[in-house]
């Protein structure tokens, strides 16, 4: 599946996206200068340590720019809706459009989007139905390498032995592990609160559909679980894709056997 990039013209959204990139520039290349490369090159660290900081840095920057430059499921102009489903599509009083249930207009963006859970300034793009599980993935892989860098910031002050060779890193390295601090309490902080509440949301809405479902068809069936409702969102059941950015993302509608009344 071809991956099509779509870009928002928001001078505000393109500010608040440099901070991010701001802050993982400095973080990705003043650990491993200050940190990891010299204490590995003088033998107090396994390469381990470095190789898994550059990819937690990777995976964090790929899921960024996936999560930004992702369709996050704009409607078409014309949709062709059919007519079993008419009754789960209703009219946009914003734009004057014929959209599903769920659906949210997106003032900032201009359009409705399908599933829209919130506009982000962060990565300027609309969080909806087809990026929601890159946004997850960002705010995941934020969390691990600021509370990577976190624990190098402290190692570094309280436990790595001394270098050898001194230079200008060395010579300023109090004020640079500052503010390496500063970002990564900032990030780890708000990426767990905001994790937290997507993760909460997305089961607290399956189990809010799941009842609605089997009280219409007025069944005792088993309800939705998180594996369930994480695999619609993330468009494949096998976990360990879960956690990949480098792929396209297929809908999954997951049905629920149910049984009727006799």
């Amino acid at each position: 599946m071809k991956l099509r990039l779509h870009f928002v013209v928001d001078p505000m959204g393109w500010f608040c996206i440099s901070m991010v990139l701001f802050v993982w520039l400095y973080n990705s290349f003043l650990i491993p200068k200050l940190v990891l490369l010299p204490h590995y090159a003088e033998g107090h660290i396994p390469a381990a340590l470095v190789v898994f900081y550059y990819l937690a840095s990777l995976l964090c920057i790929s899921a960024l720019f996936r999560a930004s430059t992702a369709d996050p499921g704009k409607l078409a102009q014309d949709p062709k809706i059919l007519l079993a489903e008419r009754d789960n599509w209703e009219l946009c009083n914003k734009c004057n459009m014929m959209r599903p249930k769920r659906s949210h207009h997106c003032s900032r963006c201009g359009h409705c989007v399908r599933r829209m859970d919130h506009h982000c300034p962060w990565i300027n793009n609309c969080v909806g139905e087809d990026n929601h599980w890159l946004f997850l993935q960002l705010c995941f892989y934020t969390q691990v390498l600021s509370l990577y860098t976190l624990v190098l910031d402290f190692c570094q002050y309280y436990y790595f032995q001394p270098l050898s060779s001194a230079d200008f890193a060395v010579h300023h390295e109090l004020a640079l592990l500052r503010g390496s601090c500063f970002m990564g309490l900032i990030m780890f902080g708000g990426m767990s609160s905001l994790f937290y509440t997507q993760v909460k949301g997305i089961l607290a809405v399956s189990f809010a559909f799941s009842l609605t479902e089997q009280m219409s068809l007025s069944s005792y069936g088993p309800r939705r679980s998180w594996q369930q409702a994480m695999a619609e969102v993330f468009g494949t059941r096998w976990k360990i894709l879960w956690f990949l950015p480098f792929r396209s993302r297929q809908p999954l509608r997951l049905n629920l056997t149910s049984r009727s009344r006799v």
